[in-house]
Formats: structure tokens, sequence, C-alpha cells
């Protein structure tokens, strides 16, 4: 059995072992380490091959995923298979991502709830996180053919805008591939640090304050940051989720079908063409970086745009970051001229105009000297340096060993404070209750790396009582874990709406040794597949389940609005999710969920509309 040394007061393992830094990206996805001779972070690459792998997964006939480069080929001659922009669907459900649905060629489940999308590819189904760990798979075995030894810890980035659930996803993905995720850090920070460890070898000491903008292909983050003796602090941070390079691309297709004279839901449905168009924007908006124009024909569709008219058509997008810029300015409480450097972080700022606007409104030259793809994994393998305990002059704050969670439906831990949190550390999340009129709700905390409490540490355990009897998922209950300077742990309950509380006070690291620590460290990798497999079936029969009582309740209050035909139907499709759920396959359950779904949509919609209606003529409902 191998042995993890893992220093406790940092988290950090033992020299010896390779952690490497990943950029998990919308459009491409890298993989990078700290070169042990140069002592320079380095991006991996295949002898004469790109340092990119593109963030696409193919799913062939047999359901066997092909990632990559191998992948983009089936874009255009098998959309509905082919999985691309997976990063933007990260810690989303279905409403969070409905307006952009005709951006995805594959399909997207609408379940109805607010559990996370899934994507449905034949007869499986697939989460944000099978889907980027599979790219995460790709880039740890790219890894190690270059390195020619094995690769199981990394640091991964994430946006700086990524909420807790984005981050817990992508933290869950890098399990799935096998990876001990000692970080999940910002790409504008890890961006920083690539940047920042350039400042201090010029032996300029003194403080900077550093602007990073990053536009990738999915997401924008601005940042400001100040840089000291080795101690890198976020002054403020902004951005958009759901604005990059794609926006660029989409606004181009848009521009080509107006110019056809092609109305967008005539071609929509082509899944193929949508793709083909797709691609040859992206060729287009590339290829007018040097060029004055681009124009190109495909199925009697004129594909002309000039560079002039392609900036008019994206400046909304690209003011749309300048506003971001303003914003975080004022909460950082500085003016452009204290900026003293401003770098460019993701493909998209190599766009002229991008470049324009920004010099322009910083009021300086913008600093794109470290290849703005490849500086974000440049960044996490420096942070991966640091964790590893070779780089002395970096500042790194005391961290947290081991996962803090509490027990959810299914007897699931939900990790509320990952580990190597640094300490001091806050952080909560909403939860409501599963049963009408609940007035009561166990807090049960757990310690530990699996996905099921059982397997985990369990620290304490009270209730928050007297919650006021309301339908259920009405209540929001909010759960704050708060570690001091000491360590010690904090956990806050509280049902907003009344302002009932709850708290109690533990000590999270108390009686565990090192071997212990490592033990649990060891059956969380050993255990990865099983325990990621076991979680989705439960998060799987979870939702059957609360379905069911939600459309049975539905039923039972609106029977007079619902025909003979439907309540077979609906009857027929409960009966074979029940049955389902019983069989222990996840994904027969989500695909008799998605049944049940489809045939109940309809007459909800329809007996809502009609309530509405009833409301807007002034009659009571």
């Amino acid at each position: 059995m191998a042995k993890i040394g893992i220093n406790l007061s940092t988290g950090s393992l033992q020299k010896e072992e390779i952690i490497v830094g990943i950029d998990l990206g919308t459009t491409n996805s890298l993989v990078a380490i700290m070169h042990p001779d140069s002592k320079q972070p380095v991006v991996l690459r295949e002898f004469d091959s790109s340092s990119m792998v593109p963030s696409v997964v193919y799913f062939d006939e047999y359901d066997n995923p092909i990632v990559g480069e191998a992948a983009k080929l089936f874009l255009e001659s098998s959309p509905e298979r082919t999985i691309f922009s997976a990063k933007r669907l990260m810690g989303k459900n279905y409403v969070d991502v409905k307006n952009n649905h005709s951006f995805f060629s594959y399909r997207i489940i609408d379940d109805n709830t607010d559990s996370m999308v899934k994507v449905q590819v034949g007869d499986k189904f697939y989460s944000p996180v099978d889907l980027s760990s599979l790219i995460l798979k790709e880039l740890k075995s790219r890894a190690e053919h270059i390195l020619k030894t094995p690769v199981n810890k990394a640091v991964i980035t994430v946006p700086a805008y990524f909420n807790d659930a984005q981050r817990q996803a992508t933290r869950d993905a890098g399990k799935l591939a096998g990876l001990d995720v000692l970080r999940i850090i910002n790409e504008p920070t890890a961006a920083s640090l690539a940047y920042g460890v350039g400042l201090e070898r010029d032996n300029d000491s003194q403080e900077k304050i550093i602007a990073v903008y990053d536009l990738g292909g999915g997401t924008f983050d601005i940042s400001i940051l100040r840089i000291a003796d080795g101690i890198f602090e976020v002054l403020s941070t902004n951005g958009d989720t759901h604005l990059g390079g794609d926006d660029f691309d989409q606004a181009i297709i848009e521009y080509w079908l107006m110019n056809n004279g092609i109305e967008r839901d005539e071609i929509i449905k082509d899944k193929s063409l949508m793709q083909t168009l797709r691609l040859k924007a992206e060729q287009a908006k590339k290829t007018m970086s040097n060029s004055a124009q681009f124009d190109e024909n495909i199925n009697q569709l004129s594909l002309l745009i000039t560079t002039e008219k392609f900036e008019s058509i994206i400046a909304p997008y690209i003011n749309k970051t300048i506003e971001c810029c303003k914003n975080v300015m004022k909460d950082a409480g500085l003016s452009q001229s204290q900026i003293d450097t401003v770098v460019m972080v993701g493909g998209s700022t190599r766009v002229p105009l991008v470049k324009k606007c920004v010099s322009a409104y910083f009021q300086s030259e913008i600093n794109d000297s470290v290849n703005p793809d490849e500086v974000v994994a440049l960044g996490a393998a420096i942070q991966a340096d640091i964790l590893s305990g070779n780089n002395k002059e970096t500042l790194l704050l005391d961290i947290t060993p081991l996962s803090l969670g509490i027990e959810t439906a299914g007897g699931l831990m939900d990790v509320l404070m990952p580990r190597n949190s640094k300490i001091p550390s806050k952080a909560s999340r909403q939860y409501t209750t599963q049963v009408d009129g609940q007035s009561g709700m166990r807090i049960s905390v757990f310690q530990g790396e699996r996905d099921l409490v059982k397997d985990n540490r369990k620290l304490a355990e009270f209730n928050l009582t007297g919650i006021p009897g309301m339908p259920a998922g009405l209540p929001k209950v909010e759960v704050s874990f708060l570690i001091n300077a000491d360590g010690i742990l904090t956990v806050n309950a509280k049902e907003i709406r009344s302002g009932i509380h709850q708290s109690i006070e533990v000590k999270p690291q108390y009686g565990l040794s090192d071997s212990q620590v490592e033990k649990m460290l060891l059956e969380s990798i050993e255990n990865a597949k099983e325990d990621i497999a076991l979680r989705a079936l439960t998060e799987a029969k979870t939702e059957g389940e609360q379905l069911l009582k939600t459309t049975e309740k539905f039923m039972i209050n609106n029977k007079n609005s619902i025909t003979a035909d439907e309540l077979m139907q609906t009857a027929n499709a409960m009966q074979a999710l029940q049955l389902a759920i019983t069989m222990n396959d996840k994904n027969l359950i989500q695909q008799k969920t998605e049944e049940l779904n489809d045939i109940s949509r309809p007459y909800a919609e329809r007996i809502m509309n009609e309530a509405i209606g009833k409301a807007m003529s002034g009659t009571k409902i």
C-alpha cells in the first residue's frame, strides 16, 4: 500500500512527489510543473505539438469517451454526442443555463429541480463533474506520459467568480479523475503568481498593485492584487461567469444569419450546421486579429465579415468587461494611476480591440509578455511548488488538513470547507426542509474526504428547533462554518425568515495523528470512483423520490384539471420511476425521472397558466 506523506501544519505533501498545476478551461485545458533544473514553471507539451488540450469530450456509439483534439473532429459530424464548454455547466441548474440553451448542440436535461444540470448522450446521463473529470483524466494521463512518472496531486484553477458549489464540483471532478486536489485557486491569483514571481526577480521589493484582466472562452474576471515581500493579497474581484470569446463567436454567427436573411429558429435545429458556423466564427475571430476581413462560403451561405464590423458587434461585450473594471476599482478604492501593471490573461485578450479598450481604461500600456493561454497554468504550477515546500519565499497561510461539512439527504457529506482551506476562514450554504411543516433540522458536522458521512469522522451534532411550519422547500436555513486563527470551528445554523439560530463550537483537528490523516486521505483516493458513483446514485434516488412526492401532491390538489389520459400516463411513469429507484441504476433512475417530467410538465404549465389568467382577471384562486 502506498504511503502519503503530509505535513499537518500546511497540508502539503513530501517534496519527492510531483504536484502539477492545472488550468481547467472552458475552451482549452493545460497542465504545468515547476521545472526541477531551471526552477521555472513550464507547460507540459508532447513533442512538436500544442500545450493545450481542447476541453471537448466525444462519446462513441459504445459510450467510450474521447477527449481533446480527437474529440473536436466530431463537433460537426456528431454534435449531439460531442460535449464542449462543460465548464459553463459546473455547479449550475437548468434555470441558470436555459437562456443560453441554443448555444449547446447537445441535450441538456430540464429536470425541474435545483440540482446540477445533466447532459444526455444516447440513454446515458452525465453531470458536468463527470465531463470535467474526463478532461482532467486526459491531462493526468498526458502529464504521466511526458514525465514518465505517476501524477496524483494537483492544484486546479477556477474563475474568481465561481461560487462554492462550482468550486466543490471542480474538486469532485479532480477526485473522480484520480487526483488529490490540494488547492482550488482563482485563475487571476494564479496569473498574478506567474507575473508576480517575475516582478520579484527584478530585485524590486517595493509594493506592486496589479490588475489582472482575464477574458477566456466562457468567463471573465478582473482582479486587483497587492504583491509585497512574497505576499499576494487580493484587494477586490469582479467579473461575469457567462462572458467570453464564445460570445464573440455567437455575435459573428448572428451577423452572418442576418446577412443571409435567415431566422435563427430556422437553422437552430440543424445542430451540425450550427457547429460548423461556430467553428467558422472562431476561425474568423482569429483571422481578423491580423487581417481586414474574413470571407468564405458554406452551404450557399456567405460568411463575410470585416474587422470593422466585427469590432462593432463585439464592442458591447468588451464594454461589459470595462464596467466590471470600473466596479473592481471602486471596490478597491483605487484610481487608475495607482495600478502599476495591467496583465492580460486568456486567449480572447489577443483581440486587438480588447487590448485597445483595456489600455484606454487603465490609461497605461498593458502587459501580455507571458503567453495569455498559458499564464494561469504556470501560476498553478508555482502554487503547487509552494505547497510542496520548495518555495520558501512566498507566504502560505496555515490551512485545514481535512475537509469539513455536514450530513445531507441520503447520508451524503456536503463539504462547506474543503481541505487545504486557509485559516482563518468562513463558509456558508443554504439548505431547506424536505417535509411540509418540518419544525426542526439536525445539523451533523463531519470531517473527512469520503462522499458518505458513514466513512468520515463525526465531530458534533445539534438540533435547530422552532422552525415555523411552512411547506417543504420554503424555509431557508443558512449553515455557517467559521474557523479562527487557532483552528477552532464554530458552526452556526440560522433560519433566515424567522431569525431563530443555534451554534456549537468544535475543535476539528483534535485527536487526529499524522497517520490517521494520511489513512483518511489514502482511503478517499482509493475509493474515489466508487464514492462518486455512490453519491451520484444517492442524489438520483433522492431527486426521484422528491419528484414522486411533489407530483403526487400536485395531482391531488389539481385532480379536476387533469384529464383521465394524463392521470393514467402519470401513474404509469410514477410506477416506473418507483421501480427504477429500487434497482440501484443511476442512469435508469434519471431516465425515468426525465420521462415523468416530460409527461407532467405540459399539464403543470397549463394549470399554472390558467391560475395566472384567473388571477389577472381578478378572480380569486
